[in-house]
């Protein structure tokens, strides 16, 4: 298979190889069945039948979302990614199926979108509000992309093309074209991928129209409103639409607060950055600034989740985080961690890469069951499964993973993104290559005027030891290796080279060594990992009074599989010492965490609800397990925050 990717990373870590193989292996391979509609129990897809009716294969109606097709999209895209790791034949064969069927379904001007081919022929371009044209295209244009990287074969690319250069005759400032944009972002960062590939510049000019469009007066989306009569894609909403919730209230440089749809927000965000970037756009990459300080400040979880209700699937406002009605979608911390890498191509600064970990390590791998076939598309950071059931409010709550979701955006962009991970260890500039990930890999850069080979091996999360061996193609190669030092590790991390202890250059959370570098030069970073007793600030109100347990990028939590029911008796001892522990029958193997806290005594209650207050505790063992393997067994309470309480006096 000819290989035409520029970079050369390759991973090898046990840790996330473990997840990289169950990608590979189990979830692909089930995503092709739920895409066919094929597994049993499951919400039907659709995504398969709807490509046959729409390349005339089959006589049939359109079912499900009218997005739908992205989900096969992202699905080829994951597929990619494995090819690049290595040969697979019968996913190899799956995605030349798909791709046939693809091509097949693209109308002879360069359209593709099942819903409006099979649906409302007459209805192209009428509702971008609504009905994610340009999204579509935006995860199909990534899929063609990363297929070419993989496999040299232009098919899909090609078909992607005449749909980009379709778009580019619709929209523009120019007379005759369309002057609007989509409601559900993708588009932007999608054309800049195929600028790229194909260095054809119309592909970024449409890239940073879409952008620069964005949020102008009038507003397209009402205007548009009011051309279509007032009336919505979705039933029973005519409202006239909110343009906050599609980040078009404002032109995009004057933004400076994360609203609205948050999965929208972070896609849109990332693609700032890459414009920003590929144009020297001096504003927009100020503006990527802004609103990255107000998303990650003030309204991100401590797992790295972002948008915090389920109605709209939404920021809400500063420091509104509350743990048990948190949406905190799979999608949007997949997002976060795109938003993250691009900042760190415009800039290395430690915080992006922190904010990515943690993201990643918490929500994004939490939101998969160990067994591959299982997905949470919200991420709550507090579970009570009666109130999952039975109260309206936290319905979207779930208190065990899924097999399948009517919209399954969630599960094939896990896969993409784990099937992508090597893309996000390593940047590197003409004399520097930074490390911002800890996972064992080889990697080889053009730096300091030559090839450099550098194979990290990393024990995270079991330990912060991590080592590199530096091989320069000619020997005495000067060059600056700059290593994140994480938040986590309270800045007591240790440098030596070949053994000896060497004093670093701090900065931008980075410790920068810069030396002439000789073949077999060893690197060991040793990082501390202390279990951190973690609080939120005062204006975090639904954390007042409690803390949470991180240990190196893991948070945790306590279920009541370790702990008993309810949850949200237990209290953590002020002042109790946490002790790791490496159990590797449990989970597939995590370090849990143990420690004294306290549960609230019920023995002594009668029937009545409330009573004056008196304090009434019994010590108790508590046990965390990581967020990230929390819901893999069975139903059952669960919590990332509980309540600090002194020991009470005797």
């Amino acid at each position: 298979m000819a290989q035409v990717r520029s970079s050369k990373i390759t991973i090898q870590d046990d840790y996330w190889t473990t997840y990289r193989k169950l990608v590979r292996e189990t979830v692909l391979p089930y995503q092709w069945e739920a895409l066919n509609d094929r597994v049993p129990g499951a919400e039907p897809s659709y995504a398969i039948n709807n490509f046959n009716v729409a390349a005339g294969l089959k006589e049939g109606e359109f079912g499900g979302f009218v997005f739908q097709d992205t989900d096969l999209y992202k699905w080829l895209e994951g597929v990619a990614y494995a090819l690049i790791e290595a040969p697979d034949a019968s996913l190899e064969r799956w995605a030349e199926e798909a791709i046939d069927l693809i091509a097949l379904a693209q109308r002879p001007d360069g359209y593709l979108n099942t819903y409006f081919t099979v649906k409302e022929p007459e209805g192209r371009w009428t509702n971008l509000t609504d009905c994610h044209e340009l999204y579509c295209a935006g995860h199909l244009i990534e899929a063609g992309v990363a297929y070419y990287e993989a496999t040299g074969r232009r098919k899909l690319l090609d078909v992607c093309c005449r749909f980009a250069d379709y778009i580019d005759r619709t929209f523009g400032v120019e007379e005759g074209k369309l002057r609007g944009y989509d409601g559900h972002q993708e588009i932007e960062l999608a054309l800049v991928k195929l600028y790229r590939v194909t260095e054809n510049e119309a592909y970024l000019r449409l890239s940073r129209y879409f952008l620069d469009e964005r949020g102008r007066s009038p507003n397209f989306f009402a205007e548009e409103w009011e051309r279509r009569g007032r009336v919505s894609h979705w039933p029973g909403n005519h409202a006239r639409p909110n343009p906050e919730y599609h980040q078009a209230h404002l032109p995009v440089r004057e933004q400076r607060v994360a609203t609205g749809h948050a999965v929208r927000a972070v896609y849109m965000y990332a693609a700032m950055a890459d414009v920003a970037r590929e144009t020297e756009d001096a504003s927009l990459a100020s503006a990527c600034r802004t609103l990255w300080a107000n998303m990650t400040r003030k309204q991100m979880y401590v797992t790295g989740a972002i948008g915090s209700t389920h109605h709209g699937e939404a920021f809400t406002f500063d420091y509104d985080l509350p743990n048990d009605t948190a949406y905190a979608e799979t999608c949007a911390s997949i997002g976060l961690v795109f938003f993250a890498s691009r900042m760190l191509r415009l800039e290395a600064r430690g915080e992006y890469a922190d904010a990515m970990e943690r993201a990643l390590y918490n929500t994004i791998v939490g939101s998969m069951a160990l067994d591959g076939k299982h997905y949470f598309y919200v991420n709550p950071l507090e579970v009570w499964p009666e109130a999952c059931e039975r109260n309206p409010g936290k319905r979207h709550v779930k208190p065990v993973r899924q097999p399948w979701f009517g919209c399954s955006c969630c599960p094939p962009n896990v896969a993409r993104l784990l099937g992508s991970l090597d893309r996000y260890i390593y940047t590197s500039t003409e004399d520097t290559v930074y490390v911002h990930l800890f996972i064992g890999s080889e990697a080889s850069f053009e730096v300091g005027g030559g090839r450099v080979t550098l194979r990290q091996t990393a024990s995270l999360p079991r330990s912060g030891d991590v080592r590199f061996v530096v091989s320069p193609e000619a020997p005495g190669r000067r060059f600056a290796l700059a290593l994140r030092v994480p938040s986590w590790c309270g800045r007591d991390a240790a440098l030596r080279v070949n053994g000896s202890a060497v004093a670093y250059e701090a900065r931008d959370g980075y410790a920068v060594v810069e030396r002439a570098w000789q073949d077999g030069d060893t690197v060991e970073w040793t990082l501390a990992t202390p279990v951190l007793l973690l609080e939120a600030r005062p204006d975090v109100r639904a954390n007042a009074g409690k803390a949470a347990l991180q240990r190196g990028p893991l948070v945790y939590c306590f279920e009541e599989a370790d702990n008993g029911a309810p949850v949200s008796a237990l209290s953590i001892r002020e002042g109790a010492v946490w002790t790791p522990r490496y159990d590797p029958d449990l989970l597939g193997g995590v370090v849990v965490l143990e420690g004294d806290g306290f549960r609230d005594a019920a023995e002594d209650w009668d029937d009545e609800p409330y009573r004056p207050f008196r304090r009434a505790v019994r010590p108790a063992a508590l046990r965390a397990v990581p967020y990230a393997v929390w819901g893999n067994r069975g139903v059952g309470e669960m919590a990332v925050w509980l309540r600090v309480a002194a020991s009470p006096r005797a």
